[in-house]
């Protein structure tokens, strides 16, 4: 499963079980923990829809295709909330962004959630099963730059606490708080450069104790254009 860290209130409960902590799989991919958060808010402005059926384990190829340095890549993802925009990041994470493209090609992200929403934190999305364990039947590895930081608007994927630096597979997540204090651990996709409103508003919605949305949030698709 690929989970984020979770919040600095449960890490003590959590320091034996950091990956298996608010899931009963031991294969969570995740993020680190988080600093702090806000108290969520109920959410506005998002259309009230039926939850994604998850569907089976992924069997998909890994690919071969990278992004090509000095082209620019944008993925437009139309969700129940709203529209934001990704710019991916060539230069420093071809790989990562082929295979995320590679699965924007397939249609692989239409119709599935946001299943993890933490507050001030992150919210994550693109699993098919909808558990924080599912995947597309393989994954990449892309060592992220080691300078990066996991402020507001960076968008990186998420990984098992057992899997490699910079493990990939679909599942990818959007820092909602100002600085998610991450290690470099997570493989970079890029940053959000439109539509950041509409991430804010996603990462206020109501949870329940799992971190799941009480009201789903759906990705409509996403398409990516090239410039």
């Amino acid at each position: 499963m690929s989970r984020l860290p979770l919040p600095v209130a449960l890490l003590l409960a959590c320091a034996l079980m950091l990956v298996a902590c608010g899931d009963d799989e031991e294969n969570a991919a995740s993020t680190p923990a988080a600093t702090e958060t806000a108290e969520p808010v109920p959410e506005a402005g998002c259309e009230k829809v039926a939850a994604p059926k998850p569907s089976g384990p992924g069997d998909l190829p890994k690919p071969t295709q990278e992004l090509k340095a000095g082209t620019t890549y944008v993925a437009r993802v139309l969700t129940n909330c709203g529209e934001f925009e990704i710019t991916l990041d060539p230069r420093r994470a071809p790989k990562t962004g082929g295979s995320f493209a590679s699965l924007v090609s397939k249609r692989f992200y239409d119709g599935l959630g946001f299943h993890r929403i933490v507050p001030g934190f992150v919210i994550q999305g693109g699993d098919p099963e909808g558990t924080g364990g599912g995947g597309p039947g393989y994954s990449v590895t892309e060592t992220p730059p080691k300078d990066l930081t996991y402020s507001k608007g960076v968008v990186a994927m998420a990984k098992t606490a057992t899997d490699p630096v910079g493990t990939s597979g679909s599942q990818f997540f959007v820092v909602t708080g100002e600085d998610a204090g991450l290690p470099p651990d997570y493989a970079l996709l890029g940053t959000i450069t439109k539509g950041q409103e509409v991430v804010d508003r996603i990462g206020v919605v109501a949870v329940g104790p799992d971190e799941a949305p009480t009201d789903p949030v759906v990705i409509r698709r996403i398409r990516i254009t090239e410039s």
